[in-house]
């Protein structure tokens, strides 16, 4: 047993509010120079729609991820070799207008323009070429269902499901996917690179880009199926989100869990087994992955996974956080969050609650019909996101938000605790309510459990430095 230990991140798709508070932050701090103007290390998508970049979930198109060939795991757009040999072509690489051509306005002309019988106007021009432009995508072009009755069709997630009866108006569904890099736990972006400059941080798993190392290869790009690693033009280096390492390194959470309005994000430490990457990302089908994933997490409490941690060097404070991690008890213990797109084989780090959502109008008169498929959001649909198309365990976890609530009704409602509801779905009391603190009004240090980096590097941050703790 090969015992790592990983940030990860979950976020409460019920509770987003898709005020896009948390692009913000991660855009004015990381990416505010040239070369980085369409570059959203975190967005916000309107589920359903074909996203940002568009298209980006459809590796039909874009190749990205992993997938098996012959009983092995392969890139889905061949290995290292086979992309030396066709280095200055990718075929798989999504183009500017895939994203958009970043633009500003000619400002000026409403200031030095002569007096005319008209207002002035400002028009569009492209930060690349300096040209007028015709605006025709953005970030967020979808934003809450704007034009998806024409790129709805677009969206995989309608896979064996009648997409134009779920956009028809009386029968449209909404919901926001905030979205950032996966931190995956076997990125296909750092197995793309011809030259070695993505890498996984060993002591935490974090995924960065060595400026030094990248020749602007683009194949990290082209291989990433979240499509969260960017080229920066003016640079000619690839970027991508840092998960906030210089915050995370002095036990703060990133910039977007931070400033989330909603409250649903959670940053933790978990614990998993790195022998069984392989085992876990090669497994038979595609609704298999999200099982072995699953079984690759280690349960902090157990006294020999603690011994094992311990001898291989897992620092204290990691352990100790991991013993709080809130994304543990949401992800493997309660079976409430979700990975992104298993069938990419990439095991990804970021994880999602499921949103709930009303009652349809045109299921809610059918007989003996579960009050799951009556629900407005198809349990299909949010399979196809987050299951690979398994919808036992999104049924799981809707059913126990519900279960959750309605226990806490007849709580604090009714004054008649009824537990029964709660064995039907497999939980405690105990675990109830503490599900119910975490996802309601958690405080800052539950939702957030972010330890320092480790105490042997904090007591040899000053060896080599003068009394005065300045080097020399």
């Amino acid at each position: 047993m090969n015992i790592k230990a990983q940030y990860a991140m979950v976020l409460n798709l019920d509770k987003c509010l898709g005020c896009h508070t948390c692009s913000i932050p991660c855009k004015n701090v990381w990416t505010n120079r040239k070369g980085t103007e369409y570059m959203w290390f975190n967005n916000v998508e309107s589920k359903p729609g074909m996203g940002y970049p568009r298209k980006w979930e459809n590796q039909e198109i874009h190749k990205g991820g992993w997938r098996l060939k012959w009983g092995n795991l392969k890139l889905t757009a061949g290995g290292r070799t086979q992309k030396l040999l066709n280095i200055f072509h990718n075929p798989d690489l999504p183009v500017i207008d895939d994203y958009y051509e970043p633009w500003t306005y000619d400002y000026e002309n409403l200031i030095s323009s002569p007096r005319k019988n008209h207002q002035p106007s400002t028009r569009p021009k492209s930060l690349i070429t300096g040209e007028n432009m015709q605006i025709k995508w953005g970030p967020n072009w979808e934003d809450d269902l704007a034009g998806v009755s024409e790129t709805g069709r677009y969206d995989i997630n309608f896979r064996n499901l009648d997409y134009s009866i779920y956009l028809a108006f009386r029968n449209v569904f909404m919901f926001y996917l905030p979205r950032l890099c996966e931190h995956c736990l076997n990125p296909a972006c750092v197995a793309s690179c011809p030259s070695g400059a993505l890498y996984k941080r060993e002591e935490d798993g974090i995924v960065l880009v060595d400026q030094e190392r990248c020749r602007g290869w683009r194949y990290c790009v082209s291989g990433c199926p979240y499509k969260k690693v960017y080229f920066n033009w003016q640079t000619g280096r690839s970027e991508k989100c840092i998960f906030c390492y210089p915050r995370i390194e002095a036990g703060m959470p990133t910039l977007c869990a931070l400033s989330c309005v909603g409250r649903i994000r959670y940053v933790g430490v978990i614990l998993y087994d790195a022998n069984r990457i392989k085992e876990a990302a090669s497994a038979k089908t595609e609704q298999e992955v999200y099982p072995a994933h699953l079984d690759m997490i280690l349960d902090p409490k157990d006294p020999e996974i603690q011994k094992s941690a311990a001898g291989q060097g897992i620092p204290k404070n990691f352990m100790d956080a991991a013993l709080r991690s809130p994304v543990y008890m949401l992800a493997k213990e309660w079976k409430l969050a979700l990975p992104l797109h298993p069938e990419y084989r990439t095991l990804p780090m970021v994880w999602y609650i499921p949103p709930l959502s009303p009652i349809s109008e045109h299921t809610q008169d059918a007989e003996g019909l579960d009050v799951i498929d009556s629900m407005r959001i198809p349990i299909t649909y949010l399979a196809n996101l987050l299951t690979a198309g398994d919808e036992a365990p999104v049924r799981l976890a809707l059913k126990r938000l519900m279960a959750m609530r309605e226990y806490m009704r007849s709580v604090r409602i009714k004054k008649s605790p009824d537990d029964s509801v709660l064995e039907a779905v497999g939980l405690s009391v105990e675990s109830a309510v503490s599900m119910y603190e975490l996802l309601s009004i958690a405080k800052f240090e539950n939702r957030f459990v972010v330890p320092t980096k480790s105490e042997t590097d904090e007591n040899q941050l000053y060896t080599d430095q003068g009394e005065s703790g300045y080097p020399g």
